[in-house]
């Protein structure tokens, strides 16, 4: 076998470099625990980045994937598949969407809501340029529409030119959105056709959307015949401590995003409509792969786990008692944090403007305590464990965070 400094070249010299990687491989994983390859144990505070929801081998996720995969594992989707069916019974009998369209990732999932938005648009006035507005610090994926819709530059930097028809508003700013639209409104070549949301921001920092920003978008969107869309490709499936993010917001989308917690960990997405707006023919969209009975099967499996009443109240209390730890620790080191932001078990820590500290640095010191944390932007530390993450995990998670600030303390006094 290879030794681990080998195996980090050969991975390096074959793979794109589309990540910047800790050095590490990781070879195993139960609950919020992962082993390298040296078989030390690291407290993973990231969850595949809000993905493995119900941790790492999970015994309903094993068991789901064991049995579909003696039975049927792909499909066309030019036939029927039992497990699509059921999960489609059950992502509509338990949220605002009418019908689904299953894909492998979030950001096809949000690739096909455009598609939906623009078609939709164009049977109002199709002599119009269909026009979406979406929020600065938004993340919405690295396709070419994700990203023109993503409001941060960062990502679209070196890929001119990029999707005609997507502009950027304030998150929380209704006099600015209301602006916006209006403009649209006022011009004779465009006209609004959606106006697409996260809930709460993930990539871009950890920040909730208000209640009165989405209401005011609610009220826009129907002023204007134009659709609502909610991205809750991070903060949904339980993360915030409802199944969907929006059910705490009493606004209702019109189409809605799944992807990251909805498979536990096995690529799956999920594209959901009101009847209304379910406009998708024969050969307007598709995935091969997507809806395939591998993934429905554990998808389904994963929400009948979250979807119970019990499951969301633990994950609303492991969600406070990890904010109470959070906010202790910005009060223990007040030089070097601001302040605790976001909802459930997605939270960020915010970093000072005025120290010279980076999330980078912190999620580094934190590795070094064997603990894996997330940035979200240069001045964010971003926590998105497990949703089985219990007590003892979290204190264990504080202490390690609580040294790691300790020792970066130390080095830039």
């Amino acid at each position: 076998m290879n030794a681990p400094q080998d195996r980090l070249a050969i991975l390096d010299a074959h793979m794109m470099t589309t990540y910047a990687r800790s050095p590490v491989v990781f070879v195993r994983g139960s609950g919020c625990t992962l082993w390298d390859d040296q078989g030390n144990p690291y407290l993973d505070l990231v969850a595949g980045i809000a993905t493995c929801s119900l941790g790492h081998a999970h015994p309903v996720i094993v068991e789901a994937l064991a049995e579909q995969s003696k039975r049927l594992i792909h499909l066309s989707n030019l036939y029927y598949s039992e497990p699509q069916a059921a999960l489609a019974a059950w992502l509509t009998a338990h949220s605002a969407g009418d019908r689904a369209f299953f894909c492998n990732s979030g950001a096809e999932a949000n690739e096909g809501a455009l598609k939906l938005v623009r078609k939709y648009s164009h049977r109002i006035d199709g002599h119009k340029t269909p026009m979406v507005i979406t929020a600065e610090q938004s993340f919405h994926g690295r396709t070419l529409a994700t990203v023109t819709a993503t409001g941060q530059t960062k990502y679209q930097q070196g890929f001119d030119p990029l999707m005609p028809g997507f502009e950027h508003v304030s998150l929380n700013d209704c006099a600015a959105l209301s602006e916006r639209v209006a403009a649209i409104a006022a011009s004779p070549s465009a006209r609004l056709a959606a106006i697409m949301l996260e809930p709460v921001q993930g990539e871009g920092g950890v920040t909730p959307a208000s209640k009165d920003f989405l209401s005011c978008a609610r009220r826009l969107c129907d002023q204007h015949d134009a659709l609502l869309v909610f991205d809750e490709i991070q903060c949904g499936m339980g993360r915030t401590g409802s199944l969907w993010a929006y059910e705490q917001l009493g606004v209702e989308p019109d189409i809605f995003t799944s992807a990251k917690g909805l498979g536990g960990g096995v690529p799956v997405a999920a594209l959901l409509a009101k009847e209304h707006c379910s406009i998708f023919g024969p050969g307007d969209h598709g995935s091969t792969f997507g809806g395939n009975p591998l993934a429905c099967h554990v998808a389904l499996a994963v929400c009948q786990v979250i979807g119970s009443a019990q499951f969301l109240t633990a994950v609303t209390e492991r969600g406070n008692e990890l904010r109470a730890g959070l906010l202790d620790l910005c009060r223990q080191f007040p030089a070097l944090y601001s302040g605790v932001r976001g909802k459930g078990l997605l939270l960020g820590v915010t970093i000072r403007d005025d120290v010279p500290v980076t999330s980078k640095e912190v999620v580094q010191a934190a590795f070094r305590e064997r603990l894996l944390v997330i940035g979200a932007g240069p001045k964010v530390i971003r926590i998105v464990p497990p949703l089985i993450i219990s007590s003892m995990d979290i204190q264990d998670a504080l202490a390690r965070l609580s040294a790691a600030s300790a020792a970066l303390s130390a080095t830039t006094t």
